[in-house]
């Protein structure tokens, strides 16, 4: 199966520079959903026909897993015109998808259904139902077959009062197609070349033009203004969020929960209000994630207790780990099972073993950490000179006094204790106190300034 897709409007309403099809829904592009869709149709040929912002676009689909072959339409002279750019691109033996880049939440299974029923020999139509047509073009039909299809500013007062819409997603078989696309004309209101006139031109050819309907309205809403963009990210949500209670997982409020990605979840996963996730992150089972955190590809391991305004991003948090409120989890930080990282504790880069403890007002980046460690509040890991980075180790069972900087590189012995306020440059012993601090002193006779009076 040929799959193309129309992705060269303006998009005029959603009043940016980014081009349309570009615009995020749920962390992605527009156009990455349905290339996702369409992929999943395993489709032979896909070709995707850009116009405005056209270098955007390029640069996006460079990035793909797969290459994706592109046309361009300038200018840009209506859905038939657009679908004409792709014609060198398709295989005549099989037939055509035509999807539309701003279109993101239609599923496979709809796609699925529509082409079962065209087949190789049909045109088929994906069509809705709406209470509120105005703006769309009219399925026209006589004696139940669809017999054509009528634009908004070209329809009459009967045809307007049609219900049935269509949704401009189409089968149709491609050497057909290419005969349609030929004979067709722009004398019409808008002066563009409609991709919908070829239904007229399959009756008037005796080839059955057939439809099938999406379980939702909303798999057919296009994105032609942030309004409708936000419109569509709330139900896409609303769908996830449905998916994940559905799989068992406790949602304090399904309305209250973004997924830009894949989230994974185990049994009794529970998640508080606010949540973002994105990427790939992996919840085992009875992790808590508390309020307005954010988790970006990372896994949390079972048991764990995320709590509230807590930023995690490619990080692993070990089984039943405490983390947080206000802490940050930065790339590269791995901890072992029971590890407590406490209010505004930040790890780049460390590696935690089990039982250990940041539990306040710490910073610890390229550090390897052993078991049952307390680091004290206040302390720092010195990892940077200003041009490399170095890394501090800290064996089993240390004691990191309170307001202590660690000159990386430098190694803190099993069983030693640094005391508060040390500056450690050179290793500390196995079992014995380092301190470095200045001598105590009270001067007697010394008083505060005062202001002097005006």
């Amino acid at each position: 199966m040929n799959v193309v897709i129309l992705a060269a409007g303006m998009g005029k309403r959603m009043q940016s520079a980014l081009p349309k099809v570009l615009h995020p829904l749920a962390g992605k592009p527009l156009l990455s959903h349905v290339l996702d869709t369409a992929r999943s149709l395993s489709a032979s040929q896909l070709c995707v026909i850009y116009g405005h912002g056209g270098a955007a676009v390029l640069e996006m689909l460079a990035a793909q897993p797969e290459k994706v072959a592109t046309a361009l339409q300038e200018p840009q002279l209506g859905t038939g015109h657009a679908v004409m750019q792709a014609l060198p691109e398709l295989d005549d033996s099989a037939a055509t998808l035509i999807l539309y880049g701003d279109v993101p939440l239609t599923t496979s299974a709809s796609l699925q259904a529509l082409v079962d029923v065209a087949g190789n020999d049909k045109l088929g139509i994906l069509t809705v139902v709406q209470d509120d047509p105005t703006g769309l073009g009219r399925i026209v039909r006589e004696n139940g077959k669809i017999v054509r299809i009528v634009e908004q500013k070209d329809a009459n007062e009967a045809e307007r009062a049609i219900k049935e819409i269509n949704s401009g997603i189409l089968v149709v078989p491609t050497a057909r197609l290419k005969q349609w696309l030929g004979a067709l004309k722009n004398n019409n209101a808008q002066g563009e070349y409609y991709l919908t006139d070829i239904v007229a031109m399959a009756v008037a050819d005796g080839v059955p033009v057939v439809s099938a309907q999406p379980s939702a309205q909303w798999e057919v809403a296009g994105v032609n203004s942030k309004v409708q963009l936000a419109e569509l990210e709330r139900i896409h949500q609303g769908n996830i969020a449905l998916k994940l209670l559905e799989q068992g997982v406790t949602l304090m409020d399904p309305a209250r929960i973004d997924v830009r990605g894949e989230l994974i979840c185990g049994r009794d996963v529970t998640i508080d209000v606010g949540c973002v996730f994105e990427g790939k992150v992996e919840l085992a089972d009875g992790v808590r994630v508390g309020p307005h955190s954010v988790i970006i590809n990372s896994r949390i391991l079972a048991g764990a207790h995320i709590k509230p305004f807590c930023h995690i991003e490619e990080a692993v948090v070990g089984e039943v780990s405490i983390i947080g409120p206000y802490a940050r989890l930065r790339p590269g930080t791995v901890l072992a099972e029971d590890v407590h990282v406490g209010n505004f504790v930040e790890i780049k880069n460390g590696q935690v073993a089990a039982h250990s403890k940041a539990n306040h007002l710490a910073y610890i980046g390229d550090a390897t950490i052993g078991s049952r460690v307390n680091i004290g509040a206040g302390t720092i890991t010195c990892n940077y000179d200003g041009v490399n980075k170095f890394r501090t180790v800290i064996e089993d069972d240390a004691f990191i006094g309170s307001d202590s900087q660690l000159v990386a590189p430098v190694t803190v012995g099993k069983g030693a204790t640094l005391g508060a306020g040390t500056t450690l440059t050179k290793d500390a012993p196995a079992g014995k106190l380092t301190i470095s601090r200045a001598r105590q002193i009270t001067l007697d006779g010394w008083s505060r300034p005062v202001k002097k009076p005006k």
